[in-house]
């Protein structure tokens, strides 16, 4: 990491840190009264030990002392109680507003771009790295800040006590900082290096676990270990880099501040026995001054030494913060909002004229790949258009640039503006989607239609779930009924009923419908297509299916194949001709025989 590139990453830390001023501010003006608390607890316990041994005072007259001792040590702890509550604070604070920075981002940038890299990845960016950065802003921000204050308070008093001791701690000072830079910027590139080792094994881990029956039918399972084992090997090598390079640092630390404390020590030792006379003011040495200094001496290198600890936390910030800053600054153009709102929300017509789609990313030679185009078609208000085609013919593509989530040259316009100009939040909004597999969240089937929405009335979701056919499961289990990850304790019929029901409340006039019935049963797909149809008259529905009996109604057929439109019409207008009567062709074809497997 270069020292350009470490410098930027910095600042956007720091940068982040300032979202959180309140907790950070209180943080340090804690461990400050802190240090207050401490020399008021050096000068009790120095004055009570010199008036025992040299003073010979009676100990029922240091009562007053011994009571301001431990007034100062409680004060001591409760700061430190509650600079570690507000550093936890800082700290959670910032890690929140940073997973919300990225869940943006991926809601920005759409599935398209999400599906380019493997679930785990994006797993470790949102929940590992960004934890990684709680101990920067709890602990190291902070520290920077008091590894300069507490010394400069102890300095304060300790120079009209003894100005060569204070002389001492200025020169060897510098000392802990330097060594803890030079080690720390090892340490900041083995971070990376661990980080990066770690989304890998979390990518492919999550991508076999997902596939672990396909790889035990084929077989591959002893070479999937392999690769597994190979990928955790480079990631066991990182790690013990990263607690190398943080012992190494520990110890260095940890030297120099013993010498510089033993070097105090010795001072003092020969000023007593009178081989030293400098440092003081007019009068000797006494008991009270040596205690007094020797109790800060470990007080004052203590913050440099606990910079020092957590600039390990700062190495492992940095590490995290290159490879979400790189996806946070990404300059991906489907990511880019226009401005406009979508005029006439109410009707919604889609035009597209000579379009050609790309790639969200660039290959080798950094030039963009064409999924679609140059293609040009209408989709009226109030009209039904079905999208068809062999699978890779562009579907997928065509439908993200009309979303928003895909680049694209020519014009593709929504209401007469075209899709890069629009407010793309503005555009969603009026989009009602059901997909082929219907994804339920861990939650309560309430909470799975209304998915977050705050304004909606328990009547409202109950007839939602009426006009969606799902009233008949509804009433035995209930709006409270627990749906578990992947619509787990539902069938596939009553969760797609669901998610229809979630597709009403958002009320769209633009619908769009991808293989809404492929994977279900006759009487669930009688149902969803018949509350499709209830629900989709007079508003723009894009419908794409493979199902091709369906479409005998519909009057604007699409027929897509290697990113072109090959065919358009109304299904009487090609069913004899081209790719249509082919597909047709084709399905009677198998229709024929899984009508004779099953008759045998």
């Amino acid at each position: 990491m270069d020292k350009q590139h470490r410098s930027h990453l910095n600042k956007w830390l720091k940068q982040q840190g300032k979202l959180a001023k309140f907790w950070l501010f209180t943080t340090i003006g804690l461990g400050v009264l802190s240090t207050v608390f401490l020399l008021g607890q050096a000068g009790f316990l120095a004055s009570i030990l010199h008036n025992i041994i040299i003073e010979q005072t009676d100990k029922h007259q240091l009562v007053p002392s011994f009571i301001g001792l431990a007034l100062m040590i409680v004060g001591r702890a409760v700061c430190t109680w509650g600079r570690e509550i507000a550093g936890y604070r800082c700290g959670e604070y910032v890690r929140i507003y940073i997973r919300q920075q990225i869940l943006d981002k991926l809601r920005d940038l759409g599935p398209a771009y999400i599906k380019g890299k493997p679930a785990g990845t994006w797993a470790t960016l949102l929940l590992e790295q960004v934890e990684e950065m709680q101990d920067f802003f709890s602990r190291y921000l902070p520290q920077m800040s008091l590894a300069v204050f507490i010394p400069f308070i102890i300095l304060v008093v300790v120079f009209p006590f003894n100005w060569a001791a204070g002389l001492i701690f200025l020169i060897t000072a510098p000392l802990v900082p330097m060594f803890m830079a030079l080690v720390g910027m090892k340490a900041a590139d083995a971070n990376k290096k661990n980080f990066k080792a770690l989304q890998r094994l979390s990518g492919h881990f999550y991508d076999r676990l997902q596939s672990m029956t396909t790889i035990r039918l084929f077989h591959r399972a002893e070479s999937e270990t392999e690769l597994l084992r190979g990928a955790s090997e480079v990631l066991r090598k990182s790690t013990m880099d990263v607690l190398r390079i943080a012992f190494l640092s520990s110890a260095v630390l940890e030297f120099f501040t013993s010498i510089s404390i033993a070097i105090t020590a010795v001072y003092f030792g020969f000023s007593y026995i009178g081989e030293l006379n400098f440092g003081y003011y007019g009068a000797g040495i006494t008991l009270f001054t040596g205690l007094f200094i020797l109790i800060l001496a470990p007080e004052f290198y203590q913050p440099l030494r606990d910079l020092g600890t957590y600039y390990h936390a700062k190495a492992q910030a940095l590490g995290a913060a290159e490879s979400l800053v790189e996806f946070l600054e990404a300059d991906v153009e489907a990511a880019k909002s226009g401005s406009t709102p979508l005029p006439n929300p109410e009707s919604i017509t889609i035009t597209a004229e000579n379009l050609e789609v790309y790639s969200s990313e660039k290959n080798k030679d950094s030039q963009k790949i064409k999924l679609v185009g140059p293609i040009s078609f209408s989709m009226n208000t109030s009209q039904t258009t079905a999208l068809v085609g062999p699978s890779g013919a562009g579907k997928t593509s065509l439908i993200n640039a009309i979303l928003g989530f895909l680049p694209y040259q020519g014009s593709l316009k929504i209401n007469g503006i075209e899709v890069k100009d629009l407010d793309l939040k503005s555009w969603r909004q009026n989009i009602s989607w059901v997909g082929q597999n219907p994804l339920l969240v861990n939650g309560t089937i309430y909470e799975n239609v209304t998915l977050g929405q705050q304004n909606i009335s328990e009547q409202e979701v109950t007839k939602a779930l009426k006009d969606a056919f799902a009233d008949e499961f509804i009433e035995t289990h209930g709006l409270d009924y627990h749906v578990s990850d992947r619509s787990g304790g539902l069938s596939v019929g009553q969760a797609q009923r669901i998610a229809l029901a979630r597709a009403m409340l958002q009320n769209g006039q633009f619908w769009l419908l991808d293989e809404p019935t492929a994977s279900l049963d006759a009487h669930s797909e009688h149902l969803v297509a018949t509350a499709l149809n209830n629900n989709t008259v007079g508003k723009t529905t894009l419908m794409v299916t493979h199902q091709l009996d369906h479409l005998k109604t519909v009057k604007n057929i699409l027929v897509m194949q290697s990113g072109q439109i090959v065919q358009s019409g109304h299904y009487n207008e090609i069913k004899e001709v081209g790719l249509f009567a082919q597909m047709l062709s084709a399905k009677v074809e198998i229709d024929s025989e899984n009508k004779g497997n099953l008759d045998a």
